[in-house]
């Protein structure tokens, strides 16, 4: 990546574990494929936490995270057909695929060996300006703020993948209800959907978040809901929320997860499995996923539940996200 002799602030992570640092970088310059973008809000993911904590393989350092990335195009490269500067547009997960190899060949991208992926393997939006390939670049639905489209990038995306995966049945339940979950409770309800929320045992105030959001019941991820889910999915990074999962579904139910990373499965007795039950991951996303959530957004009047953060508040947004302290979402603004 090129950079110019003009300068920006960043909020960086140089070792696993350690707190982002405040930096002063060089601004970048879009290549061929790319845009520049100002970034006007930038959304605070779990994955985040994951690459911050060290629990993603392979983190470069120094790497500035965040993938739900709301900005406005200043400059393009000369490759550039489809984008402008003026344009809005937001930034996912996913900034590269190779194109060649057997996943992307058969349509499955986001499986793709040589993927690269925003604010990970990419630098990405916690910072005052970032550059993009414009083929990964996705357009905005209008009626959404800067804030409130950022967690439709991630939160949103992979909700949306994670509930077309877990098929069409009625009852749908969500194990662990934050950025993702209060999204898609909102497009199930659109859509017909009874939808059960499980949240940290004794977390009301999450329990009466997901009622007024239109679930038909809400409880602790230590109960079982009142009636046989036909699916459930996982957004928790927590293992023992799949055997618990099983329980609550019926026979030919299936147990999407929905993260990028968890803590290991307990075993758990074959009978909660048998009955034709299924588990499955879901992992990254396409650019046809976002675009078809885009047209979702747009249909759908979904109300994300954000709150604002300055960009040095990033470590402060990031820690009330691992002790389950916000309802919603966080969105830092640059």
């Amino acid at each position: 990546m090129e950079h110019s002799s003009e300068s920006m602030t960043a909020m960086r992570l140089h070792s696993a574990g350690s707190p982002l640092s405040l930096d002063s970088v060089p601004k970048p310059v879009p290549g061929d494929n790319q845009v520049l973008i100002e970034v006007l809000a930038c959304g605070v993911c779990r994955t985040d936490l994951h690459v911050v904590d060290g629990e993603l393989p392979h983190t470069p350092h120094p790497i500035t995270p965040g993938h739900e990335i709301v900005g406005r195009i200043v400059d393009c490269g000369p490759a550039v057909a489809n984008l402008q500067p003026g344009d809005r547009v937001g930034v996912p997960w996913l900034g590269y695929t190779c194109g060649r190899c057997r996943y992307c060949l058969a349509g499955m991208e986001n499986l793709c060996d040589s993927a690269r992926f925003t604010g990970y393997t990419l630098d990405g939006g916690y910072a005052q300006f970032t550059v993009a390939d414009a083929r990964y670049c996705l357009p905005l639905p209008a009626g959404y703020s800067d804030l409130e489209a950022a967690p439709l990038l991630c939160a949103g995306l992979i909700g949306y993948r994670a509930y077309r995966a877990a098929g069409s049945g009625t009852h749908l339940g969500l194990y662990g209800f934050g950025a993702a979950a209060h999204l898609l409770a909102q497009v199930a309800h659109a859509e017909g959907k009874t939808v059960f929320a499980f949240t940290r045992p004794g977390d009301l105030e999450s329990q009466e978040f997901a009622r007024r959001l239109g679930v038909k019941w809400a409880g602790g991820s230590n109960e079982l809901p009142p009636e046989e889910l036909d699916s459930a999915i996982i957004f928790a990074a927590v293992g023992a929320l799949v055997p618990a999962a099983l329980k609550a579904v019926h026979k030919g139910g299936r147990v999407v997860c929905a993260g990028i990373h968890m803590s290991d499965i307990p075993s758990f007795p074959y009978e909660l499995l048998w009955g034709e039950r299924s588990i499955c991951s879901v992992a990254n996303l396409t650019r046809e996923d976002g675009e078809q959530f885009m047209q979702v957004a747009a249909r759908i009047d979904l109300r994300p539940s954000v709150e604002e953060f300055a960009l040095t508040q990033a470590n402060e947004a990031l820690s009330r996200l691992r002790e389950g302290r916000l309802t919603g979402a966080a969105v830092l603004r640059p």
